[in-house]
């Protein structure tokens, strides 16, 4: 249902974003459009893995130079018959970590100075098999996929802002329609983007706590996150926070409810009820 959910989720953006290339600039917006997304898509699909990591200013680190990680990463990738993704380190007091990478054999897990110094190693271990989970459920390259079609979207709306709404040609969009796009699309896409992303996070923990075998460690360090997140915020970009595996930037409650993470307390909660029933 999950996977369903997902198609579903990903088909309504391409849609939106195809419909809102039609309504700013009919056949010739529309066509304009689906290159843009093409064009994003590519890079993303290529190369985000190396620019998130350089945006975070992430080290590769090897097994002599954070042997508990690296150890922790290669039991886990074995288990669970994957290959070993490179490991990295973030220079950031900020508790957190994520994954990158097209597929599995193109993946890396980086997690921050700050993850490391307050989680223990079962803890790290269940946060890691999180990251691994996202590797093997082919997470990173959805988010990523979205996330770009989701930026392809406004940034539409932001031209047309500039632009205008209608070409010059016979098959020009409609402007009031135009208008409603302009100032709709960037919000649909945005809450589309966000049940994609929360929807994988559920998946994650429920795959990482699987494949480690103790949800409760996950649990644990959901908590310590959340906390540790909230009291020191990463610099971190919209763009990219739905990597993390709590929500990186802080806010209020209006923050919470556009947030791209599902609540942490219910995050926990189902890892406590997955705990008893393995019980």
């Amino acid at each position: 249902m999950n996977a369903i959910k997902t198609v579903i989720l990903m088909l309504s953006l391409t849609l939106l974003l195809v419909f809102g290339g039609a309504a700013i600039g009919g056949q010739r917006g529309m066509t304009y459009a689906l290159f843009m997304a093409f064009a994003m898509n590519f890079i993303s699909y290529f190369f985000s893995d190396k620019i998130v990591l350089r945006m975070y200013r992430a080290q590769q680190v090897t097994e002599a130079e954070a042997p508990a990680l690296y150890r922790i990463v290669r039991q886990l990738s074995q288990k669970a018959g994957m290959p070993m993704p490179k490991v990295y380190i973030i220079p950031d007091e900020s508790p957190n970590a994520f994954a990158t990478g097209r597929n599995p054999n193109h993946a890396a897990v980086a997690a921050t100075q700050g993850i490391l110094r307050i989680l223990s190693e079962e803890e790290l271990a269940g946060v890691m098999a999180h990251e691994l989970a996202h590797v093997r459920h082919r997470d990173i390259l959805i988010g990523t996929v979205a996330a770009t079609i989701a930026g392809a979207i406004s940034y539409l709306a932001q031209m047309a802002f500039f632009f205008g709404g209608r070409s010059d040609d016979d098959e020009g969009g409609n402007p009031v329609v135009a208008l409603l796009m302009m100032i709709l699309a960037p919000i649909a896409a945005m809450l589309i983007q966000m049940a994609i992303s929360r929807s994988r996070e559920y998946a994650a923990d429920a795959g990482g706590a699987q494949l480690q075998g103790n949800p409760r460690a996950l649990a644990n360090a959901l908590r310590k996150l959340h906390s540790g997140a909230q009291a020191i915020p990463m610099h971190a970009t919209p763009a990219t926070s739905h990597m993390m595996i709590v929500s990186p930037l802080s806010g209020g409650s209006m923050m919470r409810l556009f947030s791209t993470h599902p609540p942490v307390e219910e995050r926990i909660a189902r890892l406590e009820a997955m705990a008893s029933g393995i019980r």
